[in-house]
């Protein structure tokens, strides 16, 4: 069981910056897959952004490219991802998912693969 724990989120104005983090509880957090996805209200989760174990590969949603970068440092088993030029459109729900199926590599924005979740960190964008 992997516990992931987002942090990070808040108010801010469109076109600021804010930075989510997320730690996991596991000793072999280099073997998974993570990803950031975030929920609107009224709306399905959608797919953000995901990075390789060793933090190599990326892939981001077309809608964030260019504005939301994501990284991860395996030695603090935490996952982050760097928001700017934030758009009112942003405001969501963030969560981050952690996957260990290689299917990953090929379908990072498949929701049903990842097996753990975080509980979601809340970001809104005032215009």
């Amino acid at each position: 069981q992997v516990q992931l724990v987002e942090s990070g989120g808040g108010l801010v104005q469109a076109g600021g910056s804010l930075k989510l983090s997320c730690a996991a509880s596991t000793r072999t957090f280099s073997d998974y897959y993570m990803g950031w996805f975030r929920q609107a209200p009224g709306k399905e989760r959608e797919f953000v952004a995901a990075i390789s174990g060793n933090g190599l590969g990326t892939r981001y949603a077309e809608s964030v490219k260019g504005r939301f970068t994501i990284s991860r440092d395996n030695a603090k088993n935490t996952v982050y991802l760097q928001i700017n030029s934030l758009k009112p459109e942003d405001t969501a729900v963030y969560f981050c998912a952690a996957g260990r199926t290689t299917r990953l590599l090929l379908q990072p924005p498949a929701r049903n693969l990842y097996a753990y979740w975080g509980q979601g960190t809340q970001v809104t964008v005032s215009s």
